[in-house]
């Protein structure tokens, strides 16, 4: 759906959502109908959909969960408190704790078309279960999973590596930013038994959270770009959001078992995670003692970068060059593009391949460019930026050579605690 709200078209059943909520074998009355979308707002809640029910920061989905199934939602998550409203409108299981000695269901008065109401304790653990239980059980047996996380780059990332990755194996990758503990069981319920590999953002707002995603989503790789001073405010000090980046690397199989936990070997701080998994550490950045590393990095404004690339064969002192051009703007985007190479590497793909998927992004990653009035280019770096962020987006601007003026339009930079002063400061001076 054409919507900037959390929706996905999904690959489960009535049958996977029975299964997955009530722990027990679909009845047989109920039909195996495939649910086209899952989605978080009644809005968007259509013909045969999803509707899950969250309490969000202003509105609680238990409010809509009648507007929901009058949109022609076939299936509800919700808690007890939406109840009264399901059964106006839809039969209603019980799915609670209060009800574990007695089986799970169907009213007596129940068709195969109605549309039925899960109640739970927890929608959004509820959900979470749903979305593990098809990554674990519904999906292909050799399915490969990247976990992608870092304080800045993850979206870009994300993107590049889905897109390199695309040139040999069927790859679903979640969609904008949706990368936390809601967003994740979306993509998740996206999973099929033809996708052979996913790419998967992984965020977090404090300590724990990327250990509960990678319950969720069970990587194999894992990919961590920067730990920078952002959401400050919320874990208090850089220490503690490395600690909650490295529940990623953690998370990771061991090397024996085709773990990978792929490293920005120019951050100290993500350099440190090498100590912290089992997984066999892939080194990437901008010194020779990487495994995959750049040099001679040319901005062409807008016309993207130029770079060399380097990679020395694992167990040999034999070392690949190649020059490269790639449609990513900024001297900053080579971090992005050897995240790309690396992960295509881990996974086989070769060099044709790599170069392929890293110069057929469908559109700039992060720093949009718009055409502006009078014939001018905007580049727009407004979504929550960060001081990184906006210097790279300065370093950018620097690097183009306009027929007039250019001109940088500033806001604030939240979310950054103690580090507010200093991350402006930074800022300020390179303007």
């Amino acid at each position: 759906m054409a919507s900037g709200r959390p929706t996905t078209e999904t690959c489960i059943t009535q049958h996977t959502l029975w299964t997955a909520l009530t722990g027990e074998m679909p009845p047989l009355v109920l039909p195996a109908t495939p649910i086209a979308h899952a989605t978080l707002d009644s809005r968007d809640a259509g013909h045969g959909d999803l509707f899950v029910a969250l309490a969000g920061a202003s509105n609680d989905g238990h409010n809509f969960i009648r507007a929901a199934l009058d949109n022609g939602a076939l299936t509800v998550i919700a808690e007890e408190r939406g109840r009264s409203e399901a059964q106006k409108a839809s039969a209603v299981v019980d799915c609670t704790r209060g009800r574990w000695a007695i089986r799970a269901s169907l009213p007596a008065t129940y068709y195969p078309t109605q549309a039925i109401t899960y109640i739970v304790d927890k929608s959004e653990l509820a959900f979470q279960q749903l979305g593990a239980f098809q990554r674990m059980h519904r999906t292909n047996p050799a399915l490969r999973v990247i976990g992608v996380t870092g304080s800045i780059g993850k979206t870009s990332t994300k993107e590049l590596t889905a897109s390199v990755m695309r040139q040999r194996y069927k790859t679903l990758a979640s969609q904008g930013n949706m990368n936390n503990e809601q967003g994740l069981p979306l993509t998740l319920l996206g999973l099929d038994r033809e996708i052979e590999l996913a790419v998967l953002e992984m965020g977090m707002y404090d300590v724990g959270e990327i250990e509960r995603l990678c319950t969720l989503a069970r990587p194999q790789v894992g990919i961590v770009t920067m730990v920078a001073p952002v959401h400050l405010s919320r874990l208090g000090t850089i220490a503690r959001i490395a600690q909650a980046k490295a529940e990623l690397v953690q998370a990771l199989p061991a090397a024996a078992d085709g773990g990978v936990a792929i490293l920005n070997w120019d951050d100290e701080r993500v350099r440190a995670m090498a100590e912290l998994t089992a997984a066999r550490i892939f080194r990437y950045g901008m010194t020779p003692e990487a495994d995959l590393w750049a040099d001679d990095v040319r901005s062409m404004g807008m016309e993207g970068i130029r770079f060399r690339f380097h990679y020395r064969k694992p167990g040999t002192d034999k070392v690949e060059s190649l020059y490269l051009r790639v449609p990513l703007l900024g001297r900053h985007s080579v971090h992005t593009a050897l995240c790309a190479t690396a992960a295509g590497l881990v996974e086989g793909l070769g060099w044709d391949e790599i170069v392929a998927g890293l110069q057929s992004i469908p559109g700039q990653l992060r720093l949009v460019v718009v055409p502006g009035i009078n014939g001018s280019t905007v580049i727009d770096d407004t979504y929550n930026a960060s001081p990184a962020s906006t210097v790279a987006a300065l370093n950018l601007l620097a690097d183009i050579e306009p027929k007039g003026r250019r001109v940088a339009v500033l806001g604030d930079m939240r979310e950054l605690g103690s580090y507010t002063g200093e991350g402006h400061k930074l800022v300020g001076a390179r303007g």
